[in-house]
């Protein structure tokens, strides 16, 4: 197959927006759908390149240029880029691409990269030659490979699929699972798994991110590890049309995630229609964010999402924020929301290095109007932030719920401020002097301003409280007596304690 094939597939409408000639005769490998600005590592000469381009605005020139330098690199047969976000391809995406000599090709608002993904995936498949002994070049007999492209033509069941090649191949039981663990598809049609299973394979192209590429994993030993490696070829286009499916239906949650971030009055039916969401029932709001050495490229927080929230039935929207965060919004209770979470958020965080951490917050349920989604939205990201500082790498919302806990949530460098300027004083007495100033507020706070206990606590005479506080107090300016004083100091030991 080669890029000017898919100027003859007159029911897909592609046109061409650039290419000479020559370039349109470029051999096509595969195709990828992708969200991101530099998806270089993530391609392999030759595939076409489907994309939303929902980062970009149609008058950034440079942003243009970056990405059509990062195709180049990559040796891409050619850019397809889909009309639905901004309409018709802009000026400044066909000059970059003349100037990397990349095809330019226009996928209408009314095509589905999907049906892209198909008709090349088909067109590719169809065209393997059979070896001389009647085995495909994949290693599967001629017959069972007919009559498994016939099932995926068909738009079969993946179980259905791997049901029949475990029954024609001889193979054990199978399951395609994703890259963090969840069953997909089994050939017993169940989400049941052996503890112990061989070795997987996988299915597919790697994906952009450590948690979309999916695995075939079989449940014992194989005899035949060729012809597993060959239905694991086969069943690639599976994995390919399902992240095609989420990366359109991440175009449309960036533009409902767009709509959220302006406070003019918006009508969301639309957008919430577009994404599959309910118009009328309470909406959960989720945000992640993955911190940490190397720093995650953009997209990988909304891929964790994506694959975290795919365990719940229940519908979602989830797309990158633009920051390094990613949003959703969930058709399911904030609680139901949250335990989901809790339970693959392990083997999500195994996906990553060692010095990355996912951090996950979960909003209140609440109806889906501009305002209270908003708001929603605001107390997921806040509550991320207080899971970002804590032991709990998820947290709810409902869970803010102490001055401990709101502080969690602020800002490193704003509570080290905030201490600094409060206990600064103290700090520099404790350094020179044989007794903690600091220890004794946190001992006389912590006994809710009790001399008697405190006394006890810290095995001195009342009296010596007495003095300790007193000094306390000219150093800080601070009056222990008041309420609002205690609570300040109070605030400024927690802002101390908080994990960096």
């Amino acid at each position: 197959m080669i890029t000017r094939d898919l100027l003859g597939w007159d029911d897909l409408h592609i046109g061409l927006a650039w290419g000479p000639g020559d370039l349109l005769d470029r051999r096509v490998t595969g195709v990828t759908s992708t969200d991101l600005q530099d998806p270089a590592r993530y391609l392999q000469p030759g595939e076409l390149v489907l994309s939303g381009l929902v980062w970009w605005e149609p008058d950034d020139a440079e942003a243009a240029l970056r990405f059509a330098t990062s195709l180049r690199s990559a040796r891409v047969a050619a850019l397809l880029a889909g009309e639905s976000t901004h309409g018709p391809v802009g000026r400044s995406l066909v000059d970059a691409c003349r100037t990397h000599r990349i095809p330019l090709l226009s996928v209408p608002a009314g095509t589905s990269f999907r049906a892209v993904t198909d008709r090349v995936y088909l067109r590719l498949w169809g065209g393997l030659r059979l070896g001389a002994d009647g085995a495909g070049a994949a290693g599967l007999p001629a017959s069972v490979r007919a009559e498994l492209l016939e099932l995926l033509h068909a738009d079969a069941r993946p179980a259905d699929l791997l049901r029949r090649a475990v029954e024609q191949l001889g193979l054990p039981d199978c399951s395609i699972v994703s890259a963090a663990g969840r069953t997909v598809a089994s050939s017993t049609g169940t989400g049941r798994r052996p503890a112990t299973a061989a070795r997987a394979v996988a299915v597919g192209p790697p994906g952009e991110s450590p948690f979309d590429a999916w695995l075939l994993q079989p449940w014992a030993p194989c005899a035949h590890p060729e012809m597993l490696r060959g239905l694991a070829d086969l069943l690639a286009p599976l994995a390919v049309r399902a992240h095609t499916a989420r990366t359109e239906r991440r175009t449309a949650a960036v533009r409902l995630l767009d709509l959220l971030d302006t406070s003019a009055p918006v009508d969301l039916s639309d957008a919430l229609t577009r994404c599959a969401l309910p118009t009328r029932q309470a909406l959960t709001a989720v945000a992640a964010r993955i911190d940490g050495s190397p720093q995650a490229p953009d997209g990988w927080a909304a891929a964790a999402l994506t694959e975290a929230l795919c365990t719940l039935d229940a519908p979602f929207a989830a797309a990158p924020d633009g920051d390094g965060c990613a949003k959703a919004l969930v058709a399911a209770p904030a609680e139901q929301v949250t335990g989901a979470l809790r339970r693959v958020r392990a083997q999500l965080q195994a996906r990553l290095g060692e010095r990355q951490s996912l951090a996950v917050g979960v909003g209140p349920a609440v109806a889906p109007e501009p305002a209270r989604l908003r708001s929603s939205l605001v107390q997921a990201d806040y509550a991320r932030r207080a899971a970002d500082a804590s032991a709990q790498p998820v947290r709810s919302a409902t869970e803010v719920d102490s001055l401990a806990a709101l502080l969690d949530g602020v800002p490193t460098a704003v509570r080290a401020a905030f201490q600094h300027r409060l206990l600064a004083p103290l700090t520099a007495h404790d350094r020179d002097n044989g007794v903690s100033l600091t220890d004794t507020l946190q001992v006389f706070l912590a006994h809710d301003g009790s001399w008697a206990r405190t006394a006890k606590a810290l095995h001195i005479h009342v009296n010596t409280v007495h003095y300790r506080v007193q000094r306390i107090e000219e150093l800080t300016g601070r009056n222990l007596s008041r309420l609002a004083d205690r609570l300040d100091l109070r605030a400024a030991l927690l802002c101390a304690d908080a994990p960096r």
